[in-house]
């Protein structure tokens, strides 16, 4: 059984009677101590669906269809106190934006302390040495220092470092860490990285990690799962996406990364035209179609799956041979049949 499988998940805005699908369909499961990749561009629903793993999402939001299994529990069926036991020992967050996520009033160790004495019991003394031993393990220097600073004195990469003390500091079994690397610059990203592979390693926690960086991925990841649109387009092993995409918006996105070769002929990056669909748009058939240089008519059409692509790749692209099955939709031009 999977540490923790996403099934059929759709999340929606708006009221009951007009509801508008941010996320639709999705499905993923993540091994123990397995890295997995979830990436897209922005707007695709990788942050909202990682929020909704916590139990997250909250109004004007809601969860309206599927499960979340972890270890064999349906977190959307936990009652607050299950979650609260949930969010403490078993599961942590790394958010995007560390500064947004501690308190500008409160000094870093004092907040640290405080998660570690409701969440573990510790005493008030046992909770302060433990936070300053959690800033020297991911490598804040001179921690003892650092833990009376507040929020705005430290470097943004010091506050991702303390975002990961909190969120490793009960040793989870999985850790969701969404964008951990945005606004960094590059040498810092590359040691929140390996900060991250590190802990991960030592702990033996599962990851969820979001990006929208295949290099990121790439470097990190087990197995990528691949969103648009709200939709998973394409899954399975880092190795197998990344040297042989089967949905055209893979291809897009892989051949957006900068290659450096030797000399001055390093090949430009590709820029993807068009956006993203907005919330609550009509989407008939593929959810890339509007966007995609190989669609055609039957594209608007068919019923978008995920479809074997090989031994654990799947893809939902209907130009895949493994597609042919697929049902089609009614055929419809400007919403009329």
């Amino acid at each position: 059984m999977s540490l923790l499988t996403v099934d059929n998940l759709r999340i929606e805005f708006g009221s009951a009677d007009a509801p508008l699908a941010a996320v639709d369909k999705v499905g993923f499961s993540i091994e123990a101590g397995e890295v997995v990749g979830l990436i897209g561009e922005s707007g695709s629903g990788k942050s909202l669906t990682s929020r909704a793993i916590m139990g997250l999402v909250s109004y004007p939001g809601r969860v309206a269809d599927g499960s979340i299994t972890f270890d064999g529990r349906n977190v959307l069926e936990m009652s607050p106190k299950e979650l609260r036991a949930f969010r403490a020992r078993e599961v942590g967050m790394i958010f995007q934006d560390p500064f947004s996520s501690l308190s500008p009033v409160y000094r870093v160790g004092a907040q640290l302390a405080e998660t570690l004495r409701v969440n573990s019991g510790l005493s008030r003394r046992a909770a302060k040495e433990a936070a300053v031993e959690l800033l020297d393990r991911v490598g804040i220097p001179d921690p003892e220092r650092r833990a009376r600073s507040y929020p705005h004195e430290l470097s943004g990469g010091q506050r991702q470092r303390v975002m990961i003390a909190f969120a490793t500091a009960a040793k989870p079994r999985l850790l969701l860490a969404d964008e951990p690397t945005t606004a960094l610059d590059v040498t810092t990203q590359e040691q929140i990285l390996a900060l991250l592979a590190e802990m991960q390693r030592d702990n033996g926690m599962a990851m969820l990690l979001v990006s929208h960086d295949f290099g990121v991925i790439a470097q990190m990841c087990d197995r990528v799962v691949v969103m648009y649109g709200g939709r998973v387009v394409e899954t399975g092993p880092i190795a197998d996406i990344y040297e042989s995409p089967k949905h055209p918006y893979t291809k897009a996105l892989l051949a957006s990364v900068p290659h450096l070769e030797v000399g001055d002929r390093g090949r430009r990056p590709l820029v993807l035209a068009g956006q993203p669909p907005q919330l609550g748009a009509i989407r008939e058939g593929c959810v890339f179609a509007p966007r995609c240089s190989q669609a055609h008519d039957e594209c608007t059409r068919v019923e978008m799956s995920l479809e074997p692509s090989g031994a654990a790749h799947q893809s939902a692209c209907l130009l895949e041979p493994a597609s042919a099955g697929r049902k089609q939709l009614p055929l419809t031009v400007g919403g009329v049949k």
